[in-house]
């Protein structure tokens, strides 16, 4: 185990330097030069060797990846060509509304679908089985967006009990109003991915239940539940649980969405404002922590898949041998 913690540790790192290389160089084929953040229109050629010695587009492009990875490297995501303030400090702060958003949404969507989708599995058969399966499958087909919309003009416009969007200025220096401001962000994350998770949790359940240890516990005396407990259930979470770490990381690169329609201060709207500006730093700031972000949520997921399922963990030991 040991063994693949570190081969899988090199991995992570390795593939978070082939994504920061391919990350610069999509952004400087991009048509535009950052140093259009700086000038105005109609500045003059002067000007315009200014601004791009300011923010070193002048330079060759391999000089100017070395003097990004170097400053990465040390934690320094660089400084706004806009704001003049650091990235990092920055994407700190939008974090601390991006990250609760996604954590709480993802909690209360597997508290939805886990129950929900064994129930669509096992009982199947019944009104309420069909009704929570095709529940999952509309859920699916549904946008994120309309979805907020349909819950703010519903809970915000017409029963007037929760605000349709913003944030305290105070941050969470006023938690109760933070998390109330959370609500329909959390609520509408949470459904999209609740549904996707029950039919996921749904296959797996009928894969495990229709298997031969699961047979043989039943024919040996126990009953279906007991036969899952004690032998299936641990065998139909280890796709789940990769499925939920997709799941995640996907919610957290689409969370601009949900905070442009809710008008929240989060990473998603630090990307699009930098994108409209073509504020690089604050670009290069915004992707190499979510690209991080994601290959650890995947590492986290193959180390849980592997404590919850002994056999991974000896076809690991067998492949190392």
């Amino acid at each position: 185990m040991t063994r693949y913690l570190l081969r899988r540790a090199v991995f992570l790192v390795v593939s978070l330097v082939l994504a920061s290389v391919v990350l610069f160089l999509l952004l400087r084929v991009l048509p535009g030069d950052p140093a259009n953040a700086l000038v105005a229109v109609g500045a003059t050629d002067e000007q315009i060797a200014a601004a791009r010695a300011q923010v070193g587009s002048d330079l060759p492009i391999f000089q100017q990846f070395w003097a990004w990875i170097g400053s990465v490297a040390t934690g320094d995501l660089g400084t706004s060509f806009v704001s003049g303030l650091p990235v990092g400090d920055e994407v700190a702060t939008r974090l601390r509304v991006t990250l609760p958003l996604t954590f709480l949404a993802f909690v209360l969507a597997v508290v939805i679908a886990v129950p929900c989708g064994y129930i669509a599995a096992t009982r199947a058969r019944t009104w309420y089985g069909a009704a929570l399966n095709a529940v999952a499958q509309l859920g699916i087909a549904v946008p994120v967006f309309w979805l907020g919309m349909i819950l703010i003009v519903i809970f915000a416009l017409n029963l007037r009990i929760l605000p349709a969007g913003g944030f305290p200025l105070g941050g969470w220096g006023d938690a109760p109003a933070a998390l109330t401001n959370l609500v329909l962000p959390v609520a509408t994350v949470a459904i999209i991915m609740s549904a996707s998770l029950i039919r996921y949790v749904r296959s797996a359940v009928l894969d495990v239940a229709g298997s031969d240890f699961v047979r043989t516990a039943r024919a040996m005396g126990s009953s279906f539940g007991g036969a899952m407990r004690r032998h299936g259930l641990r065998s139909a979470a280890v796709p789940v649980v990769a499925v939920m770490g997709m799941e995640l990381a996907s919610t957290l690169l689409g969370a601009v969405v949900v905070e442009q329609v809710f008008a929240l201060p989060g990473l998603g709207s630090m990307l699009v404002t930098g994108i409209s500006e073509h504020d690089y730093p604050v670009i290069q700031g915004v992707l190499v922590i979510s690209t991080l972000a994601v290959l650890m949520i995947g590492f986290a997921a193959d180390i849980a898949q592997r404590i919850i399922d002994p056999r991974l963990r000896d076809r690991l030991s067998e492949a190392s041998a």
